[in-house]
């Protein structure tokens, strides 16, 4: 009989036993505690916005080009029997160099023949003058009175004085035509292009090569009429006188000079609506210094013009202004609030604002979806004294639908 009770008793005793034993436990365990639930608020990354005097930048580009170009044309017919070594296609001259020498023979022969013509004529007036004083002293000795002019050969000596005049008229033509067998540089330069060689025959008009001055360069520049209103006023009535930064890369390396704006062209083009500044850069090959790196005709450049200037300015990342003129700042109560604001000027990267915001506001630097007025916000680097991560503000559900509730009825 024990044996049965071992077989059958024992386990129901022990399924007893462990039912009661967790009957007991459950007795004794406490329910969890009830409480709010908690959500931390949404950090963010918040800046001062700190106003500051600036001078507005104007962004342009342009390409550089010689002030004076010139064409040379021949004013004379012959053979060209000298060139210059420096007329070689980028090749530099001074002004007053000889660039071309034309036969200048049948011209000296020309020159002297003129000067013949003129001792002749010289000449003649002399003896023209001999006889009007034979012919005054004859008239006297014979007759009283005043002397007819034709008596006294004057119109034979005014014709006389014509023919020297005109002599000498020929002997200056004749010898502008021998001065100009000789082609020079106008200006200090350089050849773009040539067009006759060592002896080619050449007449009246025919072109000889292009050439640039290389004394100034000068950079037209587009702006708008936005832009244009932000550049100074002129010194004087049509006089300008702005400092221009131009910049380009050249056999990899960033380069920068020195240019300021003289004129404006006062033409709306009709087709692009920009108006042209011209800005000129002084000495852009370094021929007189060679303290920098030449800036070569053709060369496209980026200009940065020094504009007005302005006080007590913020300047904001552009793509932070949003629509309507509106920001996203994080208030004195760390909430999100759009600020309306007023904009002085915008280019491609920032905003120039210079009324709006009030003294404690803080601009959103960081990228919030779907921003919410009124919304209890983190500012990330906060001081305890303000908002901390360790002692973070919790924002209930309540919260949430009551700010959400406010932004809808604004």
């Amino acid at each position: 009989m024990s044996s049965k009770f071992m077989r059958v008793g024992l386990p129901i005793i022990i399924l007893v036993l462990a039912i009661a034993s967790a009957y007991g436990l459950s007795k004794l365990r406490k329910p969890p505690a009830k409480v709010a639930e908690q959500r931390l608020a949404l950090l963010v990354n918040a800046a001062e916005l700190p106003a500051e005097d600036i001078t507005y930048k104007i962004a342009s580009q342009g390409t550089v080009t010689p002030k004076l170009e010139t064409t040379l044309i021949s004013e004379v017919t012959g053979r060209i029997v000298a060139v210059s070594e420096q007329f070689v296609v980028g090749g530099f001259f001074e002004k007053g160099d000889l660039l071309f020498q034309v036969d200048p023979a049948d011209y000296e022969t020309a020159v002297k023949a003129a000067q013949a013509s003129l001792a002749g004529a010289k000449a003649q007036l002399e003896e023209e003058k001999a006889r009007g004083r034979v012919a005054e002293t004859e008239w006297r000795s014979f007759t009283e009175g005043k002397a007819p002019a034709l008596g006294l050969r004057q119109p034979q000596l005014a014709s006389a004085l014509a023919s020297v005049q005109a002599a000498e008229a020929e002997v200056e033509r004749a010898q502008r035509d021998l001065d100009r067998t000789q082609i020079r540089a106008p200006y200090a330069g350089m050849v773009n292009s040539r067009s006759a060689n060592l002896g080619q025959f050449i007449t009246r008009g025919s072109q000889l090569g292009m050439i640039y001055g290389t004394e100034i360069a000068e950079i037209r520049l587009p702006l708008t009429d936005t832009d244009f209103g932000f550049l100074p006023p002129a010194n004087t009535q049509q006089s300008l006188s702005i400092p221009v930064s131009l910049s380009t890369v050249v056999a990899g390396q960033p380069q920068q000079w020195q240019a300021t704006i003289v004129r404006t062209e006062g033409v709306l083009d009709e087709r692009s609506r920009v108006i042209y500044a011209v800005a000129e850069v002084a000495d852009p090959y370094q021929r007189q210094n060679a303290a920098g790196q030449p800036l070569q005709f053709g060369r496209f450049v980026q200009a940065e013009i020094s504009g007005i200037a302005a006080s007590q300015v913020v300047k904001v990342a552009r793509h932070l202004l949003q629509a309507g003129n509106r920001v996203l700042i994080v208030d004195e109560q760390n909430t999100l609030q759009f600020r309306q604001v007023n904009l002085a000027r915008a280019d491609a990267n920032f905003a120039y604002i210079n009324a709006g915001f009030m003294p404690s506001d803080r601009l959103v630097v960081s990228p919030v979806t779907n921003p919410i007025g009124g919304t209890v916000v983190r500012v990330a680097g906060d001081t305890p004294k303000n908002v901390s991560d360790n002692d973070s503000p919790a924002v209930t559900t309540e919260q949430v639908a009551s700010a959400t509730e406010a932004t809808g009825n604004e």
